[in-house]
């Protein structure tokens, strides 16, 4: 297993520009396991699951699903969907089934074994408490809800997506709400954790920061 720093926190918090700025200063893998969420949400919706259908109708899908992240890239089944998964829709339906227990497991393994033979920065919203509990570091990345609804809304209308700001604030609301209350792997800082709030800071600010707290890993 390799040396594991781990980063979560909610939505619009930072986490995905950080953590590709800790992983290139540090020489390190990087893994976006939201992006993996994404993908996941992606083939259920393309294979018409709803939330509320069963654990097996999930499992027809999941057992013909292939999920990898590699180079900043997201693929499904071998094609890549990068662009796809970072629609509005695939942000909502990324939360409403990552809390289900079959697809936490589906990704779960998937997520481990990109540290077996690499040293990786992490960023998600479990990967602190769940999925690597023995990460050498953890950080708590956290903004305000205005700063994370600013920050999601210029996100989307730089990819040309239609997005008001009183729908942006909404969508960040909510989804802390399903991340922090769900039974499995909710959203909380782990013991030992670094708690930043960046909403005031810059990203150099941050990254400094961060850094600092880590140190030399060995």
């Amino acid at each position: 297993m390799g040396k594991v720093i781990a980063i979560d926190g909610p939505s619009g918090s930072g986490k995905t520009t950080i953590a590709k700025l800790i992983a290139k200063e540090l020489g390190f893998g990087y893994l976006d396991t939201g992006a993996l969420y994404r993908a996941v949400a992606l083939v259920l919706r393309n294979n018409s699951i709803e939330p509320e259908d069963s654990d097996e109708k999930l499992a027809d899908v999941l057992g013909n699903t292939h999920v990898t992240f590699n180079n900043c890239r997201v693929f499904l089944n071998g094609k890549d969907v990068s662009e796809d998964i970072r629609s509005a829709m695939i942000d909502h339906y990324s939360s409403v089934f990552s809390s289900r227990k079959i697809v936490r497991d589906f990704l779960l393994n998937a997520q481990r074994d990109a540290a077996l033979n690499s040293d990786l920065v992490v960023e998600g919203r479990d990967t602190t408490t769940v999925v690597f509990p023995d990460a050498k570091k953890k950080i708590y990345l956290d903004a305000s809800i205005d700063e994370r609804a600013k920050r999601r809304y210029l996100q989307f209308t730089k990819k040309g997506i239609n997005i008001f700001m009183d729908d942006s604030k909404k969508n960040i609301m909510d989804r802390d709400s399903r991340d922090a209350s769900r039974d499995i792997a909710p959203l909380k800082v782990a013991p030992g954790a670094l708690l930043l709030d960046s909403s005031n800071l810059s990203i150099e600010q941050v990254k400094k920061k961060i850094l600092d707290f880590i140190g030399i890993v060995s």
